[in-house]
């Protein structure tokens, strides 16, 4: 989700896998679910905002964790938005708690960016977004074409940091 100044909103979670990362909100399918319906849902359960929907598809990748005791090998699909400048809407916290989501936070490209920033999930997510982030606040959309990272370990430092 990016707010018209550029900002992005991400989840911090912690795992035993991972650490302490930062995400945009997402989870599983539900059956029958396409990759893009389970996006604007998990969008609406984790924010609470009811009016955004998925744009484009900006990468999908693979990575594992374990889920509630369950190891996943996980395939994304991130999606792109916008959306204005806020917190969560309504009472998120029991979504929150069950999907292990300490809170929230919008980041500045700046911040993405920066040495001592926190893990980021996918750990390419500020190069990704820095491609396409002007254009696609402008509306331009052409050009907007999904990355496929692929297999992302565990452990993977972000690029640039």
């Amino acid at each position: 989700m990016l707010a018209p100044g550029g900002e992005v909103f991400l989840l911090r979670s912690d795992n035993s896998e991972v650490g302490v990362h930062w995400t945009m909100p997402g989870g599983g399918l539900e059956p029958g679910e396409s990759p893009r319906e389970g996006a604007g849902r998990e969008l609406r359960e984790e924010t609470g905002w009811p009016d955004i929907e998925p744009g484009p598809l900006l990468c999908t990748w693979e990575h594992d964790f374990t889920w509630h005791g369950i190891p996943v090998r996980q395939h994304e699909h991130i999606y792109l938005a916008t959306g204005p400048l806020r917190g969560p809407h309504g009472d998120v916290s029991a979504v929150h708690r069950t999907d292990g989501i300490l809170e929230w936070r919008w980041w500045t490209p700046d911040d993405l960016t920066a040495a001592d920033a926190d893990p980021l999930w996918p750990p390419q997510l500020p190069e990704l977004l820095a491609a396409v982030r002007d254009r696609w606040l402008t509306g331009d959309t052409t050009g907007v074409e999904a990355v496929e990272l692929g297999y992302v370990p565990n452990g993977t430092p972000a690029g640039g940091r």
